[in-house]
């Protein structure tokens, strides 16, 4: 099993933003390791406070995680963080190592992780 991360920016607290940037992000973290739903155990879904007006497990269900056992989290306010972002974890079973696994970030969530975008 290895877990796989991800996050992506909203440029607004909207329920189809919300919709459309998770399932982006969940189809990109799927497709960049080759794998599918039903490698999928779980996956767990967080927000920034300022992300109040929908679940990001509805923008995944809306992509094909119906099944799959997800979980919403707030993240910490930290004064001076990115705002409006979702982040995810996913774990899934796969015989890749570790260093073979491609986390993703979009729409500027990017400088989360700097160093794994060369």
């Amino acid at each position: 099993m290895r877990a796989i991360r991800g996050a992506v920016c909203l440029i607004a607290d909207d329920p189809a933003e919300m919709r459309e940037a998770v399932g982006e992000l969940l189809t990109a973290m799927l497709e960049r390791n080759g794998l599918s739903t039903d490698d999928v155990v779980s996956v767990i879904l967080t927000s920034t406070p300022d992300l109040t007006s929908a679940f990001p497990a509805a923008g995944a269900r809306a992509v094909g995680f119906a099944e799959v056992p997800l979980l919403c989290a707030q993240e910490i306010g930290v004064e001076g963080a990115l705002e409006r972002v979702v982040r995810i974890l996913i774990h899934v079973n796969t015989d890749q190592p570790r260093s073979g696994i491609q986390h993703v970030y979009l729409r500027g969530a990017e400088v989360l992780r700097a160093d794994l975008h060369t």
